[in-house]
């Protein structure tokens, strides 16, 4: 087995851990957000089916000074208001939402990544 192989099925493991918190994230924390009149329409756009779970998660996961920028930048209405989520959910939801956040970006990237250098040729 390759170290190439060993290492995509290392970030596979990861990506599929990611996927069954995505799964408990959305029915758990962005269910009831969607219930609650008062954050329902403040999950940003929904390009596909669950694309609020990234953007609840994202706002509740990334830190303040981030979710700042975004609310001033032009691109505010694609994501999530974050000051709104944090004052309708609990602990619980955000350790939830950033243990689900980083493992898919990096199981994402470091996917990217190790198929890039495979193109590149370091694994031969």
């Amino acid at each position: 087995m390759s170290l190439f192989s060993s290492l995509l099925e290392i970030t596979a493991a990861i990506g599929f851990l990611a996927i069954i918190l995505f799964v408990i994230f959305g029915q758990l924390t962005v269910r009831k957000l969607r219930k609650n009149p008062e954050t329902k329409n403040e999950l940003g756009i929904e390009f596909m089916s669950g694309w609020d779970i990234f953007n609840v998660a994202g706002a509740l996961a990334l830190p303040r000074w981030l979710n700042r920028k975004f609310k001033k930048s032009s691109l505010s209405a694609i994501s999530a208001n974050a000051e709104l989520l944090e004052k309708h959910t609990n602990l619980f939801d955000k350790v939830l939402a950033v243990l689900f956040y980083v493992l898919w970006v990096v199981s994402v990237v470091s996917m990217l990544v190790l198929i890039a250098l495979e193109k590149l040729g370091m694994f031969d």
